[in-house]
């Protein structure tokens, strides 16, 4: 093995003739770095080449090898080293105490050099096999890393995709799905500061909500577009038909999902957008024209971003509304379009909705 290759023993020592013992004992196995201080231990471990294994003398003048090594044992780059005591301290409690503070081994003086070099070899063994391990484990959290992240980012141009064609195929749309997404994700943020939903609006549900909130209106595109893109408010037999775009939509999640063969839950709150945004909290809504606590949160999130959204856009049948005339509007919807609770976390953020508009305008 070429010298450079050999592994790093640091001696501690405050006795010359200890250090000159140790030092020749295992220079014809290992590169050897003597240290006749605590303090020159603890510089030489801070340097940019760490020692592999210290053989560390207890009772030192100044920081002591105690000291040392709880020093090195809470440093992150030092922590992993093993150090082994020698010393003429020879009692249980002597040993114990020494372990607890993180040594490997314990080896009393006068030392015997066969033993020396058995534990010494035995330490750095696992110490290799400890870092192989830990170097593979970070390999494989970064590849696992790496994967998720790809993972995520197929999901999301998959959802982007889908969204981006129901956009396609309505002239009114425009930003429409981002500001929704947006808004979503401002409401349950701020939901989830309330003791009621803060169990249930965790960061990783609230990323799926965002994640799903662009699907809200997939349906749309099995809607004949001389209903979907008339030019003028929709007869009642038309708007029957219209509103078929929620089971459409979710059933379209359903039978991706079914062909992908496995369940995810950003596509369970797709469904749930999707097929219950309409709803109202009165049960006048469609399709199925449930209540209450009946519709999935997700879904009562999304009916009040959806209606926010059409209130400040230009529609064929109507001029857009201003923020504050949109929120006056949404605030008399309170306990019956809309979920209360919903509301009240919309009357607190309605500056971020605002921001999120300005942000996200059709172009003109």
């Amino acid at each position: 093995m070429d010298d450079t290759q050999k592994p790093l023993v640091l001696v501690v020592d405050d006795t010359p003739e200890n250090l000159a013992l140790m030092g020749a004992l295992l220079r014809d196995r290992y590169r050897v770095k003597v240290a006749n201080s605590g303090e020159r231990a603890l510089a030489i471990c801070a340097g940019g080449t760490p020692p592999d294994l210290i053989l560390l003398d207890v009772m030192m003048p100044g920081v002591d090898g105690h000291e040392v090594c709880r020093r090195l044992k809470a440093g992150a780059a030092t922590r992993d080293i093993p150090v082994i005591f020698l010393t003429a301290l020879s009692q249980v409690d002597d040993e114990t105490f020494g372990l607890s503070l993180g040594a490997v081994d314990y080896i009393t003086k006068p030392v015997s050099p066969p033993i020396v070099l058995a534990r010494v070899d035995t330490h750095l063994r696992l110490k290799a096999a400890a870092d192989f391990l830990r170097d593979k484990n970070g390999y494989l959290e970064a590849e696992v890393a790496r994967r998720t992240a790809e993972v995520q980012a197929v999901q999301d141009v998959t959802i982007h995709a889908m969204a981006s064609l129901a956009e396609t195929r309505d002239n009114e749309t425009g930003g429409h799905i981002r500001r929704t997404q947006f808004y979503v994700r401002a409401l349950a943020q701020a939901l989830a500061h309330t003791p009621r939903y803060a169990a249930e609006l965790t960061p990783e549900v609230i990323d799926a909500l965002f994640k799903s909130a662009p699907l809200h209106d997939i349906g749309k595109v099995g809607i004949p577009d001389a209903i979907l893109l008339k030019g003028a408010k929709l007869s009642p037999d038309e708007f029957e038909i219209m509103k078929q775009h929620t089971t459409l939509g979710r059933d379209a999640i359903v039978e991706a999902e079914q062909r992908l063969g496995m369940r995810l839950p950003f596509l369970d709150y797709a469904k749930e957008i999707a097929y219950g945004h309409q709803e109202k909290w009165d049960g006048s809504g469609y399709p199925q024209g449930i209540a209450g606590e009946a519709i999935p949160l997700s879904a009562r999130l999304m009916a009040l971003a959806d209606v926010y959204d059409a209130l400040i856009s230009r529609r064929v049948y109507k001029p857009p509304f201003s923020h504050e005339e949109a929120c006056r509007m949404i605030e008399e919807g309170r306990g019956s379009h809309f979920d209360p609770d919903v509301v009240d976390a919309f009357l607190a953020c309605r500056a971020a909705f605002a921001e999120i508009a300005a942000r996200y305008v059709d172009p003109h």
